[in-house]
Formats: C-alpha cells, sequence, structure tokens
C-alpha cells in the first residue's frame, strides 16, 4: 500500500527556519492536490497549506509571509520551506495528497520551535 512519507522535521530556535519534504513510497497517478496540515497538543488538526497540479496555493493567514508550499510533479514531491518560525508552530506536521481515486495521508513529522 502506498503512503507519503515527511521528513525534515526537528527543533529549531524561533526565528528559525526548517524545509519539510513528502513524497510517495510508491507510485501515486494523477495526483492534483497537495497539502500540508498540522496538529498542536490538544488541538484540531489544521490546513497550513495547499498547492495544486497547477501551482495554484493558498495559506492559512498565520503562516502567511513566512510559509511557502512548492512541489515536484514529475517526483510527486511537496515541500514545506518555514522561516521566522514561532513557538505557536510547534505542532507534528502530516503531508496530504490526493487524486480522483483515493487520499493518501504521511505518518507525520515533528516540529518543535524553542522560544
Amino acid at each position: 500500500q502506498v503512503r507519503l512519507v515527511e521528513s525534515g522535521g526537528g527543533l529549531v530556535q524561533a526565528g528559525g527556519s526548517l524545509r519539510l519534504s513528502c513524497a510517495p513510497s510508491g507510485s501515486i497517478d494523477s495526483i492534483n492536490a497537495m497539502r500540508w496540515y498540522r496538529q498542536a497538543p490538544g488541538k484540531q488538526r489544521e490546513l497550513v497549506a495547499g498547492i495544486t497540479s497547477a501551482g495554484r496555493t493558498n495559506y492559512a493567514d498565520s503562516v502567511k509571509g513566512r510559509f511557502t508550499i512548492s512541489r515536484d510533479n514529475a517526483k510527486n514531491t511537496v515541500y514545506l520551506q518555514m522561516n521566522s518560525l514561532k513557538p505557536e508552530d510547534t505542532a507534528v506536521y502530516y503531508c496530504y495528497a490526493q487524486n480522483l481515486q483515493y487520499a493518501y495521508w504521511g505518518q507525520g513529522t515533528q516540529v518543535t520551535v524553542s522560544s
């Protein structure tokens, strides 16, 4: 069964940067939307950023101007460049991808921002 694999999480000081990556473990045809979600302890999972196959992007208000989502369609890989990180960005970050048949999730990668 194909799944998404995230990498790039870790511990960083406030004001620092991290780059998350996400790629499928196998072949997935015709991925359209790819997204990053996050879930902090005691909170609901929230959408951080999304990108369509055409490159159209959207962001949560809390990350606009600090985070950038991008993708490599040839590799079915999505990235999240996170700059000017804040302690409130601390969460498990999940990758999501969908095609016409299925939706796929990653296992999550922890991002911790210290003050």
